[in-house]
This record gives C-alpha cells, structure tokens and sequence, in this order.
C-alpha cells in the first residue's frame, strides 16, 4: 500500500526492472532495442489464416458486405490478400491479427509465461497485439473480445489462463468489451502440441460451447490466445460460435507458427 502512494520514478528506483530477454535494466519487461529487433512488425501475412504470404500473393475477389446488429459495415478485408489455401479451405474464422512469429527468443517469453506464470509479460503481448492491430485500420473491431477458455482441470493446475491475461490489457487498449464467459471447455482435451498435426481437428471436434449465446447471435466477436499453431482450436471455437449466429470472428493471438512448424 505505501509504494502505491510513491511516485512511478521512485518506484523505479527502489524496484529496478530488467529486459526479459537481455537483462539490461529498463522501464518496461521488454527494452526498445529488444522490442525492435525482435518483435518488428510482421511481413505480408494471409488476411484470414496470418500465414506468411509469397511476394506477389493472389487477388482476393471482394465478398458481400457483412451485416453486424442490423447495420451494414464495410467488409474491411474483403481486398486484402488471401493465402491459397484459405482460399481452397476457407476456415470457420473470417480473419487473424499476429503480433510476432512464434520463434526465438520471443517463444521463450511465451514458455514463460504459460508455464512460468510470469504473468507482467501478458501486458506486453497485448501492447504488441494491440500495435498489430492498429496497423491494419481499415478493419472493423470486433464487438467482443473472448479468451480462448482453458479446460477445469488445466486451469486449477496452472492457475490461470494466459490467453485471458492477455485478453484483459488488450480489451482496455482498444475500447472493446471483454466477455471471459463467452465461451466454455466441455471437453478436457489433450494439449495441442501433444498430438501430431494430423489429429489436432479431431483432438479439439465438439470441446467448446457457446455459454452466452445472446451476445453472440449478430456480433463480430474476437478470440484472443498467445499462440496460433495449426488454427485447429481456434476455427473449432469459431465454428461454435458460427452456430450461434456470430455475424464474424476473428482471432487475436501473440504469436503464429510458421507453417513448417
């Protein structure tokens, strides 16, 4: 309670912090010049998948205009570059936000954070999401944003969830309404990266739930989680929420796995 009534600098100053990644000392978790070497802002990316694209990507055709709670509202992507095989297999979600790519060193901060409940990173993933997401102006914000939720067991486990650490900062960043209940786990499922790439839809088939279907049913809600690997757990919480009348989704996630991966 007394270092809340001291001034932010003094704070500093008794509490010193340090990079997360080469430990000199700075403001923040993560200092500029590691901000900027390391988490510079992505290249062409599929405007639904967030998979890196070649460098003359195909033309997308324009799509109809989308009709969110009774108004009409431009369909912001409907020129932005689309990866062939979004094109051939459209996914359950309409497009994805990435901050980083999913690599060294920044995919340590994501270990740590997940495994290592080194929960002042969380904020920083969301000035970064946040970042990624001004970027892109022309695209409508959602009306919601929700966390991808974490099954009962693995919650008690870990004690928290990191995608609504994330979510939380993010919400208040872009003025957009948080919903943690939105949605709901009924299947505790194995861990994505525990199983391989072939069986990941089907390790995730039927585990979410719409809780709220109300605020659902018109609205362009958001899905906010640290990491975006095969898109499996998200497209299926998307499909869920498509059967609820959700008008659009899209993902919101820190870091996307190059496809290889």
């Amino acid at each position: 309670m007394r270092l809340r009534r001291l001034p932010m600098a003094v704070v500093r100053r008794l509490l010193p912090s340090t990079c997360a990644l080469c430990g000199d000392g700075c403001d923040g978790v993560v200092c500029p010049p590691c901000c900027a070497q390391f988490a510079p802002p992505r290249g062409p990316c599929c405007a639904r998948c967030a998979n890196p694209l070649p460098v003359s990507p195909p033309p997308r055709k324009r799509e109809p205009v989308a009709s969110v709670q009774g108004q009409d509202v431009e369909n912001s992507l409907a020129t932005e570059p689309v990866c062939g095989s979004c094109l051939a297999d459209p996914p359950a979600f309409d497009a994805t936000v990435a901050a980083v790519d999913y690599a060294a060193p920044l995919d340590q901060l994501v270990l740590q954070l997940k495994f290592g409940a080194r929960l002042p990173l969380a904020p920083w993933f969301a000035e970064r999401l946040r970042d990624a997401v001004l970027a892109r102006p022309a695209m409508a914000l959602p009306d919601v944003l929700c966390p991808v939720p974490l099954g009962r067991r693995r919650l008690v486990e870990r004690g928290f969830n990191q995608a609504l650490e994330i979510a939380r900062p993010l919400a208040a960043s872009l003025g957009v309404a948080l919903h943690p209940k939105l949605a709901e786990r009924t299947t505790e499922t194995t861990a994505q990266s525990g199983v391989t790439p072939a069986e990941r839809a089907g390790n995730v088939r039927g585990a979410f739930a719409a809780a709220d279907p109300d605020r659902i049913a018109g609205r362009h809600v958001g899905l906010v989680d640290d990491v975006m690997t095969s898109g499996h757990t998200l497209a299926e919480l998307a499909a869920t929420f498509k059967r609820f009348g959700a008008a659009r989704v899209t993902n919101f996630v820190f870091a996307r796995t190059p496809p290889h991966f």
